[in-house]
């Protein structure tokens, strides 16, 4: 797999974001990717040393319209921890 289908994009909430403080970065992957997989992504794209990943699988949810039911498609999610005065720019520079 290559770096980009591997890492689909960083997921932004307000958890995520105090987490970031940690030098720790949430990404969605692909749901075939492994840890392996995702530390070289993240490695390639963003020129920093990954110290640690941790993936969690996340179940869709039963979402109803009227008398329809259905599921939310399932995802899978990284905790990526870099090494200590790296950062991730996720946000671009919009000063200007």
């Amino acid at each position: 797999m290559l770096a980009h289908d591997v890492i689909i994009r960083p997921i932004i909430t307000e958890e995520s974001m105090l987490k970031m403080d940690e030098n720790k970065y949430t990404f969605e992957v692909a749901v075939k990717a492994n840890k392996t997989e995702v530390k070289q992504a993240i490695e390639e794209l963003f020129n920093v040393d990954v110290k640690n990943v941790n993936i969690m699988n996340v179940r869709g949810k039963l979402k109803r319209m009227g008398r329809f039911a259905g599921y939310t498609r399932k995802r899978r999610k990284a905790i990526v921890t870099i090494a200590e005065g790296q950062s991730i720019e996720i946000f671009g520079n919009e000063a200007e």
